[in-house]
Protein backbone atom coordinates (compact mmCIF):
# COMPACT_ATOMS: atom_id res chain seq x y z
CA UNK A 1 0.00 0.00 0.00
CA UNK A 2 1.35 3.46 -0.75
CA UNK A 3 1.44 6.03 1.98
CA UNK A 4 1.04 9.55 1.70
CA UNK A 5 1.45 12.71 3.77
CA UNK A 6 -0.49 16.13 3.18
CA UNK A 7 0.58 19.51 4.49
CA UNK A 8 -1.47 22.09 4.24
CA UNK A 9 -1.83 25.01 6.85
CA UNK A 10 -5.45 25.44 5.61
CA UNK A 11 -7.95 23.36 7.00
CA UNK A 12 -10.37 23.22 4.34
CA UNK A 13 -7.71 22.96 1.71
CA UNK A 14 -6.02 20.45 3.41
CA UNK A 15 -9.38 18.16 4.12
CA UNK A 16 -10.50 18.85 0.49
CA UNK A 17 -7.40 17.22 -1.04
CA UNK A 18 -7.81 14.29 1.31
CA UNK A 19 -11.12 13.80 0.09
CA UNK A 20 -10.28 13.75 -3.17
CA UNK A 21 -6.89 11.44 -2.88
CA UNK A 22 -9.24 9.00 -1.08
CA UNK A 23 -11.69 9.09 -4.46
CA UNK A 24 -9.04 8.70 -7.17
CA UNK A 25 -6.17 6.98 -5.17
CA UNK A 26 -8.40 4.51 -2.84
CA UNK A 27 -5.60 2.22 -2.53
CA UNK A 28 -3.24 4.72 -1.25
CA UNK A 29 -3.16 5.06 2.65
CA UNK A 30 -3.21 9.13 3.92
CA UNK A 31 -0.87 7.66 6.73
CA UNK A 32 -0.48 11.69 8.12
CA UNK A 33 -1.72 15.38 8.02
CA UNK A 34 0.33 18.82 8.77
CA UNK A 35 -0.98 21.77 9.77
CA UNK A 36 2.63 23.45 8.98
CA UNK A 37 5.73 22.71 7.44
CA UNK A 38 8.11 21.96 11.01
CA UNK A 39 5.24 19.18 11.57
CA UNK A 40 5.24 18.03 7.91
CA UNK A 41 8.84 17.35 8.08
CA UNK A 42 8.21 15.82 11.89
CA UNK A 43 5.91 13.85 10.23
CA UNK A 44 7.60 12.65 7.42
CA UNK A 45 10.40 11.39 9.74
CA UNK A 46 8.15 9.34 11.51
CA UNK A 47 6.44 7.76 8.99
CA UNK A 48 8.50 7.94 5.76
CA UNK A 49 5.20 8.02 3.69
CA UNK A 50 6.17 7.13 -0.43
CA UNK A 51 4.28 10.38 -1.34
CA UNK A 52 4.13 14.14 0.10
CA UNK A 53 1.65 16.42 -1.19
CA UNK A 54 3.13 20.07 0.16
CA UNK A 55 1.38 23.71 0.14
CA UNK A 56 4.02 25.53 -0.95
CA UNK A 57 3.36 28.85 1.18
CA UNK A 58 3.35 27.31 4.91
CA UNK A 59 4.62 28.79 7.85
CA UNK A 60 7.84 27.56 9.44
CA UNK A 61 9.22 25.89 7.08
CA UNK A 62 7.48 26.06 2.82
CA UNK A 63 6.99 23.15 1.31
CA UNK A 64 10.12 24.02 -0.78
CA UNK A 65 12.16 23.57 2.21
CA UNK A 66 10.43 20.43 3.37
CA UNK A 67 11.26 19.16 -0.38
CA UNK A 68 14.95 19.97 0.04
CA UNK A 69 15.10 18.52 3.28
CA UNK A 70 13.05 14.82 1.92
CA UNK A 71 15.34 15.09 -0.98
CA UNK A 72 18.80 15.03 1.41
CA UNK A 73 17.44 11.55 2.79
CA UNK A 74 18.16 8.26 2.11
CA UNK A 75 14.23 7.65 1.77
CA UNK A 76 13.35 8.67 -1.68
CA UNK A 77 9.64 9.72 -1.72
CA UNK A 78 8.00 11.58 -4.19
CA UNK A 79 6.95 14.85 -3.65
CA UNK A 80 3.48 16.79 -4.97
CA UNK A 81 3.55 20.64 -4.67
CA UNK A 82 -0.30 22.27 -4.02
CA UNK A 83 -0.46 25.70 -4.38
CA UNK A 84 -3.05 28.34 -4.87
CA UNK A 85 -1.15 30.78 -6.93
CA UNK A 86 -0.94 30.07 -10.75
CA UNK A 87 2.32 31.08 -11.30
CA UNK A 88 4.27 30.95 -14.38
CA UNK A 89 7.04 29.38 -12.56
CA UNK A 90 4.76 26.04 -11.98
CA UNK A 91 6.03 25.62 -15.96
CA UNK A 92 9.39 24.56 -14.22
CA UNK A 93 8.05 21.36 -12.76
CA UNK A 94 6.42 20.14 -15.49
CA UNK A 95 9.03 17.95 -16.88
CA UNK A 96 10.92 17.15 -13.05
CA UNK A 97 10.83 14.90 -10.51
CA UNK A 98 8.27 17.00 -8.81
CA UNK A 99 4.81 18.12 -9.96
CA UNK A 100 2.11 20.14 -8.92
CA UNK A 101 -2.10 20.89 -8.26
CA UNK A 102 -3.68 24.22 -7.98
CA UNK A 103 -6.02 24.75 -5.53
CA UNK A 104 -8.93 24.32 -5.49
CA UNK A 105 -8.23 20.71 -6.32
CA UNK A 106 -9.53 19.65 -9.42
CA UNK A 107 -10.18 15.84 -10.26
CA UNK A 108 -8.55 15.80 -13.61
CA UNK A 109 -5.33 17.49 -12.83
CA UNK A 110 -5.18 15.79 -9.30
CA UNK A 111 -5.49 12.30 -11.28
CA UNK A 112 -2.80 13.64 -14.35
CA UNK A 113 -0.32 14.18 -10.65
CA UNK A 114 -1.58 10.74 -9.36
CA UNK A 115 -1.19 8.84 -12.51
CA UNK A 116 2.63 10.79 -12.82
CA UNK A 117 3.76 9.85 -9.22
CA UNK A 118 3.16 5.96 -10.12
CA UNK A 119 4.86 6.02 -13.17
CA UNK A 120 8.10 7.80 -11.44
CA UNK A 121 7.55 5.25 -8.09
CA UNK A 122 8.17 2.34 -10.94
CA UNK A 123 11.33 3.99 -12.58
CA UNK A 124 14.91 4.80 -11.15
CA UNK A 125 14.73 7.40 -8.76
CA UNK A 126 15.22 10.76 -9.93
CA UNK A 127 17.56 13.34 -8.57
CA UNK A 128 14.73 15.76 -6.51
CA UNK A 129 18.06 17.47 -4.50
CA UNK A 130 19.27 18.35 -7.99
CA UNK A 131 16.21 19.33 -9.52
CA UNK A 132 15.40 21.76 -6.79
CA UNK A 133 18.64 23.46 -6.83
CA UNK A 134 18.34 24.37 -10.38
CA UNK A 135 14.79 25.62 -9.41
CA UNK A 136 16.72 28.21 -6.56
CA UNK A 137 19.02 28.76 -8.80
CA UNK A 138 17.07 29.74 -11.73
CA UNK A 139 14.87 32.20 -9.75
CA UNK A 140 11.58 29.78 -9.82
CA UNK A 141 11.17 28.63 -6.48
CA UNK A 142 11.10 32.30 -5.41
CA UNK A 143 8.68 33.55 -7.82
CA UNK A 144 6.95 30.54 -6.19
CA UNK A 145 7.10 31.70 -2.26
CA UNK A 146 10.50 29.54 -1.58
CA UNK A 147 13.17 31.84 -0.68
CA UNK A 148 14.27 30.83 2.68
CA UNK A 149 14.03 33.29 5.71
CA UNK A 150 17.67 34.96 7.07
CA UNK A 151 18.79 33.09 9.68
CA UNK A 152 19.29 34.24 13.36
CA UNK A 153 22.07 36.23 14.07
CA UNK A 154 22.85 35.19 17.38
CA UNK A 155 21.47 32.45 19.45
CA UNK A 156 20.33 33.86 22.83
CA UNK A 157 21.47 30.80 25.48
CA UNK A 158 21.41 31.05 29.27
CA UNK A 159 24.91 29.86 30.95
CA UNK A 160 24.28 30.78 34.81
CA UNK A 161 23.03 34.54 35.27
CA UNK A 162 24.38 35.25 31.90
CA UNK A 163 22.25 35.43 28.63
CA UNK A 164 25.37 34.36 25.86
CA UNK A 165 25.12 35.57 22.53
CA UNK A 166 26.36 32.92 20.14
CA UNK A 167 27.01 33.53 16.59
CA UNK A 168 25.30 30.50 14.16
CA UNK A 169 28.57 30.05 12.99
CA UNK A 170 30.34 29.30 16.28
CA UNK A 171 27.66 26.39 17.04
CA UNK A 172 29.04 22.94 16.70
CA UNK A 173 25.64 21.38 17.30
CA UNK A 174 22.53 21.11 18.66
CA UNK A 175 20.61 18.16 20.84
CA UNK A 176 17.60 17.58 21.62
CA UNK A 177 17.60 17.04 25.66
CA UNK A 178 14.21 16.37 27.19
CA UNK A 179 12.36 19.68 27.29
CA UNK A 180 15.42 21.34 26.31
CA UNK A 181 18.01 21.65 23.12
CA UNK A 182 21.42 21.37 24.21
CA UNK A 183 23.59 24.06 22.57
CA UNK A 184 27.46 22.90 21.87
CA UNK A 185 29.31 26.03 20.37
CA UNK A 186 33.22 27.18 20.05
CA UNK A 187 34.75 30.39 18.91
CA UNK A 188 36.66 32.34 21.28
CA UNK A 189 34.53 31.06 24.43
CA UNK A 190 33.65 27.78 23.71
CA UNK A 191 31.12 25.82 25.73
CA UNK A 192 27.60 24.65 25.96
CA UNK A 193 24.14 25.72 26.50
CA UNK A 194 20.63 24.46 27.12
CA UNK A 195 17.62 26.47 25.24
CA UNK A 196 14.05 26.04 25.50
CA UNK A 197 13.83 25.84 21.86
CA UNK A 198 12.63 22.76 20.17
CA UNK A 199 14.75 21.60 17.81
CA UNK A 200 12.35 21.46 15.43
CA UNK A 201 11.97 25.01 15.55
CA UNK A 202 15.36 25.99 14.89
CA UNK A 203 15.35 23.76 11.59
CA UNK A 204 12.78 26.40 10.31
CA UNK A 205 15.35 29.13 11.56
CA UNK A 206 18.77 27.54 10.63
CA UNK A 207 20.42 27.63 7.52
CA UNK A 208 19.91 24.54 6.15
CA UNK A 209 22.83 24.46 3.90
CA UNK A 210 25.51 25.44 7.16
CA UNK A 211 23.09 23.15 9.22
CA UNK A 212 22.50 19.48 8.89
CA UNK A 213 19.77 17.07 10.30
CA UNK A 214 21.36 13.92 11.11
CA UNK A 215 18.99 12.43 13.60
CA UNK A 216 15.89 12.83 14.35
CA UNK A 217 17.16 14.52 17.74
CA UNK A 218 20.52 16.29 16.52
CA UNK A 219 21.70 18.89 14.24
CA UNK A 220 25.26 19.56 13.49
CA UNK A 221 27.04 22.43 11.80
CA UNK A 222 28.53 20.74 8.88
CA UNK A 223 31.44 22.81 8.79
CA UNK A 224 32.02 20.92 12.26
CA UNK A 225 31.90 17.63 10.62
CA UNK A 226 35.27 15.41 10.54
CA UNK A 227 34.57 12.61 8.89
CA UNK A 228 31.44 9.86 8.61
CA UNK A 229 32.07 6.57 9.66
CA UNK A 230 29.68 3.44 8.39
CA UNK A 231 30.02 0.80 11.08
CA UNK A 232 27.61 -1.68 9.41
CA UNK A 233 25.05 -1.59 6.37
CA UNK A 234 22.97 0.39 9.09
CA UNK A 235 24.85 2.05 11.68
CA UNK A 236 26.82 5.62 10.92
CA UNK A 237 28.07 7.93 13.00
CA UNK A 238 30.23 11.24 12.52
CA UNK A 239 33.40 12.81 14.19
CA UNK A 240 33.97 16.11 14.79
CA UNK A 241 37.06 18.41 14.56
CA UNK A 242 37.28 20.13 17.39
CA UNK A 243 35.23 17.73 19.67
CA UNK A 244 35.54 13.96 20.80
CA UNK A 245 31.93 13.16 20.37
CA UNK A 246 30.29 10.55 18.16
CA UNK A 247 27.11 11.68 16.40
CA UNK A 248 24.80 8.96 15.32
CA UNK A 249 23.30 9.18 11.99
CA UNK A 250 19.84 8.04 11.19
CA UNK A 251 19.23 5.50 8.20
CA UNK A 252 17.13 8.37 6.90
CA UNK A 253 20.44 10.72 6.97
CA UNK A 254 23.00 8.70 5.17
CA UNK A 255 22.58 9.69 1.88
CA UNK A 256 23.96 13.03 2.92
CA UNK A 257 27.55 11.55 3.34
CA UNK A 258 28.55 9.61 -0.25
CA UNK A 259 32.15 9.52 -1.05
CA UNK A 260 33.10 10.75 -4.60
Amino acid sequence: MTTLLIADDEEAPREALATAIARLWPEAQIVAKAENGVDAWDSYLEHEPAVCFLDIRMPGLTGIDVARRIAATEHKAQVVFVTAFDDHALAAFEAGAVDYVMKPVDDARLSQAIARVKSRMVAPPADLQKLLGQLMTSGSLDALGGRRPAPPKFIQASVGKEVRMIAPEDVIFFEADSRYTRVVYGGTQPGEALIRTPLKELLAALDSDRFWQIHRSVIVNCHSIASAVRVDENTMHITLKSRSEKLPVSRQFQGLFKGQ
